[in-house]
């Protein structure tokens, strides 16, 4: 169809908004979008950041500076949110009109860069000869990617500096091979460079650092990082040094040494090391994964006093950080105070929500920040699914699913097809989850065929579990979660000879179970049970008061489900309802009760998916002591309250 119809008649050819937005992209290169643009606002249809984006590409294109200026005031007197996408829609145009005050002002205002802001900005001071601003702005950026290095690279070539552009060619091969996790190659750069007598600065020895650890290498990346005042002299704080805390602490998180990157923080914190947001977010992280609480806020405590802008980077970490550690009203005060809302900081939010069970408010979030005007994208929608699943919204998930894919245009991955085939299991419609997979050619994928095993498990249908077992094991053997899950369905109906089949078929395919851990923080200090752990210095008491508890819970009505105890351990069966008593979470539950207040608040994590007996003995324990108790497990947040599970016994 010719454009000039298209544009006389567009609201008798499209009648939503986004065909909108398709037409303004075919009319960007015509010139024509900022016609169109205005034929919008005259039929009453809102512009989104995409439309918004395009008209400003076109005035990019065309020079147009005065009504760019014009869109730009539009914007602001709409309230209109601003995305990434939009404001560099709007830098780059500032910046192709050479109207560099204000492209700097927006710049230095911008709460939230990425890789694509940075590029403009470096461009921009190259192609105007000023090499030192361009470098300096390259060392601040972060994470680069391969445009970055090219574009600082290039200009540094074009403006006669080879020498210095050499030395961050070496440095963009490191980043390369640390993500290759090609050693050797690292190896002989480094031996090159050498050779070549360029001047190892602290920016090549942090590439150097950066490289080792993650290649895995951390004794070789802790040997150049003690090395460090070699470097860099007596320049404290310099960036060079800042980076080098910034990426040793990143590469022990990384390589799960998390005790030695909380101690490297804290010397950095002793030695008044000027304290960056990636170290931050780093140590933020770790405090997330290993759900310690208390150390998380010691951190967001530094972060308040040292004065770091609670932007949207920052805030969706300490979001995260909050909610892995089990405290989601912190998390939700911390949206409600960061300044800058984007797209990964509702999402953040949404995923909070989801992660403790809260399905209807992660949906209700998701839907207000799409009336705001914010593009979901991936992550977004994983997060959204996993609400629906946990909460049951079946019809909801499948209308999310095919919004993403249809309107859009984001291409579903391993976790979305994972979390609809969660959907269809929870509700126990098999025949909607065969189907799925089949229209979705997902049969080789692990994930899917594991969450559709749980349901099984759920729903007790040892005929389907057979039968998805079978097509699991066909596309890995070494993983024992099938094989647990598989022994767990048979144990349920007492088929203890399946059982040890499962179990012969394991040690004869070499599969190992990863073993079962607990811990809960108390007092600044996190305590580790393992099943029938006896070497807390405090055993004795924790198991006398285990004892006691049971005993009092058998009498309103727990009983220990000794069938599956042959999930853990080789015994028999007479053994397992004491062996029962010492599993890891009870041990934790046990030791956190007599360890505080009577009504103090009770949050145990867990390596692995919680157990049925012990789901069911924190429920009882709940209700007997009127505690709330939460666990965190591998897949989500078990809030325990009066004898319920926010899971409603699902998981």
């Amino acid at each position: 169809m010719h454009v000039n119809c298209l544009m006389k008649c567009p609201t008798e050819t499209f009648e939503l908004g986004r065909y909108w937005f398709l037409l303004l992209c075919m009319l960007v290169l015509t010139g024509a979008a900022l016609e169109l643009f205005k034929n919008m606002q005259n039929e009453g249809i809102k512009p989104n950041q995409f439309t918004l984006s395009s008209v400003l590409k076109c005035c990019s294109s065309l020079s147009e500076l005065k009504i760019g200026k014009g869109v730009h005031g539009w914007i602001l007197r709409n309230g209109f949110v601003f995305d990434v996408i939009l404001e560099n829609a709007l830098f780059y145009f500032y910046v192709k009109c050479e109207d560099f005050g204000s492209a700097k002002w927006l710049f230095e205002s911008m709460e939230d860069k990425n890789s694509v802001t940075w590029n403009i900005m470096i461009g921009a001071y190259l192609d105007t000869g000023n090499v030192d601003k361009a470098v300096d702005l390259f060392r601040r950026q972060g994470l680069k990617d391969v445009s970055v290095w090219n574009t600082i690279i290039n200009g540094l070539m074009r403006n006669g500096f080879e020498r210095i552009a050499l030395k961050l060619l070496y440095e963009m091969l490191w980043s390369w091979f640390h993500s290759l996790k090609d050693l050797e190659l690292g190896k002989q750069i480094h031996g090159r460079v050498l050779l070549s007598g360029i001047h190892v600065d602290g920016f090549l020895r942090n590439s150097l650092i950066d490289m080792y650890c993650k290649c895995g290498k951390m004794k070789m990346a802790l040997k150049v990082f003690e090395k460090m005042d070699t470097y860099f002299g007596r320049n404290e704080n310099s960036i060079e040094e800042v980076i080098s805390w910034s990426s040793i602490i990143s590469g022990l998180i990384l390589n799960g040494e998390f005790e030695d990157a909380f101690k490297t923080f804290t010397s950095m914190v002793r030695k008044d090391i000027d304290i960056d947001v990636f170290s931050i977010t780093s140590i933020v992280s770790a405090c997330a994964s290993f759900g310690v609480l208390e150390l998380g806020r010691q951190v967001h405590g530094l972060v308040q006093k040292i004065g770091h802008k609670l932007d949207a980077y920052l805030g969706s970490s300490l979001i995260d950080m909050y909610a892995k550690c089990g405290n989601l009203d912190d998390a939700k005060r911390i949206f409600k105070q960061t300044n800058y809302m984007n797209v990964v900081l509702w999402t953040s939010m949404v995923y909070s929500y989801a992660l403790h069970g809260r399905g209807r408010e992660a949906v209700q979030l998701f839907e207000f920040s799409m009336s705001r005007g914010l593009l979901p994208n991936e992550v977004t929608f994983i997060g959204v699914l996993t609400a629906c699943s946990h909460a049951g919204l079946v019809e909801e998930g499948c209308q999310y699913f095919r919004l993403m894919k249809e309107v859009y245009g984001i291409k579903p991955g391993v976790e979305h097809f994972t979390r609809m085939v969660d959907l269809y299991g929870r509700a126990g419609r098999f025949k909607e989850i065969k189907k799925f997979i089949d229209e979705n050619g997902i049969h080789h994928l692990r994930a899917v065929w594991r969450s559709f095993l749980s349901s099984c498990r759920l729903h007790r249908d040892i005929e389907m579990a057979e039968w998805v077992s079978e097509n699991l094991l066909r596309c890995q053997t070494l993983d024992a979660r099938p094989y647990v899950l598989l022994s767990n369905i048979y144990a349920i109906k007492q088929r203890w000879e399946e059982v040890e089949t499962v179990r012969r078929l394991m040690q004869s395919r070499g599969v190992k179970k990863h073993p079962c851990q607990s811990w809960i923080q108390i007092r600044n200090q996190v305590h580790a049970f393992i099943m029938d752990d006896r070497s807390h210095p405090q055993k004795n008491e924790i198991c006398a008061y285990l004892y006691k508890l049971i005993g009092r819970l058998r009498e309103i009505g727990y009983s220990s489900d000794a069938k599956l105890v042959m999930q853990d351990v080789e015994k028999k069966q007479g053994e397992g309802e004491m062996l029962l008593g010492f599993h890891s979470e009870k041990l934790a539950t046990a030791y956190g009760i007599i360890s505080t207040a009577s009504q103090t608040l009770i949050r145990i994590m867990k390596n692995l998916r919680i157990y049925d007996d012990c789901h069911n003995f924190m429920k009882y324990t709940s209700q007997l002591l009127d505690k709330e108790i939460i666990v965190r497990d591998i897949h989500r947040f078990h809030h325990f309250k009066h004898g319920c599970c926010s899971c409603g016994d699902y998981w």
